[in-house]
């Protein structure tokens, strides 16, 4: 069997920078028509400048690919000025603001401490119609996280009803009665929340390359963020946060949050929707959604893929040969594979 797609959109992910980012960033530019990138680096991106410089080496480090790969850039949410943010949206390639909880995730130590003073910030947002997107989860290897950080998305959507707040990769069924009840919020959700529960992840051994923020959750809400996706649910749109860490820093007792899934993205995603009998809306969940949401040029790029299984790499390394990182699904054979 072959299928056709529109070129996808990755709507939530991490390319890292230096000898990681020429690792990962031909993974996702083969395959996508582009994806947004977020800022969390050493130091974060939070001004035109970085932004532009940071897409600038995304797209070198895309090579042949980055002719048919649009990076769509965020800045790092801190208390810029309406005049700072003016000028982000004058600035090519931006897309949007992130918002990080101090301490939340990786390199967020520099994120919002107290949301009454990003305000200001948020009110010059909404005047100017940039997005924001928000990082819902706070440190720790804790089931409910996502769920104690609802009433804050609920909020932000009544304090700013004319801003377009993304709740970035839920993972609970708690969290789904929020996108029928504000009209200004949306959601992305991943692969591997789609894929996996808590069993698969501490069932026996530790599996550290399953260990991410938010962690994959019960099999009731697996069941449920399926049952949304699967259904067509056009206010959900995929993120994959695929984010690579270093195997050394990945097998470690302080092993960092983040699945490196760029690589399996698409015939993963397409294996999925094939069992489940969802394939009519696999352009819907990646790309379609996130295009009439935001008001995205549509794309008459195709991408093909067929039932031609493929066994899955044990690792990937850069070209300095030090830098490696495990692929979710490592060793396994996916039934589906992306056309050459």
């Amino acid at each position: 069997m072959r299928i056709e797609i529109n070129r996808p959109l990755d709507m939530h992910l991490h390319l890292r920078d230096g000898a990681m980012l020429k690792l990962a960033a031909p993974h996702s530019a083969k395959d996508f028509a582009g994806a947004v990138v977020m800022p969390n680096l050493v130091p974060p991106v939070n001004s035109a400048e970085a932004m532009s410089a940071y897409r600038s080496r995304i797209l070198d480090a895309a090579g042949t690919h980055a002719k048919n790969f649009a990076p769509l850039m965020t800045i790092f949410l801190q208390k810029q000025t309406p005049e700072e943010l003016l000028a982000f949206k004058n600035t090519p390639g931006f897309f949007a603001m992130k918002l990080y909880p101090a301490g939340a995730t990786t390199n967020s130590d520099g994120g919002v401490r107290d949301f009454g003073e990003a305000e200001p910030t948020l009110r010059a947002m909404e005047e100017l119609g940039i997005p924001l997107l928000v990082h819902g989860e706070s440190n720790g290897f804790v089931m409910d996280r996502e769920t104690e950080f609802l009433p804050v998305y609920r909020d932000l959507a009544v304090r700013f009803p004319e801003l377009k707040i993304c709740m970035e990769h839920i993972s609970t069924a708690a969290a789904l009665p929020l996108l029928d009840e504000f009209e200004n919020l949306f959601a992305t959700v991943t692969l591997h929340h789609l894929l996996f529960t808590l069993d698969d992840l501490a069932g026996g051994l530790l599996a550290p390359h399953l260990f991410c923020k938010p962690i994959v959750k019960r099999p009731e809400d697996r069941e449920a963020l399926r049952a949304a996706v699967f259904g067509g649910n056009d206010k959900i749109m995929f993120g994959s946060d695929s984010a690579p860490h270093p195997v050394s820093q990945k097998e470690s007792a302080a092993a960092p949050g983040g699945i490196y899934s760029a690589p399996v993205l698409l015939p993963a995603l397409t294996e999925l929707f094939a069992r489940n009998g969802a394939l009519e809306k696999l352009n819907g969940f990646l790309g379609g959604n996130a295009r009439k949401i935001y008001g995205l040029p549509e794309t008459t790029q195709k991408i093909a893929l067929e039932d031609t299984p493929q066994s899955v790499p044990a690792r990937y390394c850069a070209e300095d040969g030090e830098t490696c990182v495990v692929p979710m699904l490592a060793g396994k054979e996916i039934a589906w594979s992306v056309c050459e």
